[in-house]
């Protein structure tokens, strides 16, 4: 089981982001998050969700950022997050945490 806290900026809405396998294919995504867009965005997933559709396509396209079209800011770090998140409890890319700064 892989957890991911995401702090999105400005809003404030944190969310964390659980993922679990057993097989490295089939996952199942839970989020906590304040935020209902985020919310939303989890539960129009169809569960369990395959890891491959999911991490394997070119980015801003597949299941994740079709149901992203529920937020209302584009840059929104919650998709992304979601993908990393699967990706690495499925063993799709290494476990490494992200980050963006203004300097």
């Amino acid at each position: 089981m892989k957890t991911l806290r995401v702090i999105p900026g400005v809003c404030g809405l944190e969310t964390i982001l659980t993922a679990e396998s057993e097989d490295g294919s089939e996952v199942t995504l839970k989020a906590e998050s304040a935020c209902g867009a985020v919310r939303k965005l989890i539960e129009s997933l169809e569960q369990p969700l395959d890891a491959y559709e999911i991490c394997f396509v070119k980015p801003g396209q597949g299941p994740v950022y079709e149901a992203a079209s529920c937020l209302s800011h584009a840059a929104c770090p919650v998709p992304c997050a979601v993908i990393k998140c699967i990706e690495a409890e499925c063993g799709l890319a290494l476990q490494k945490d992200v980050s963006m700064k203004f300097e």
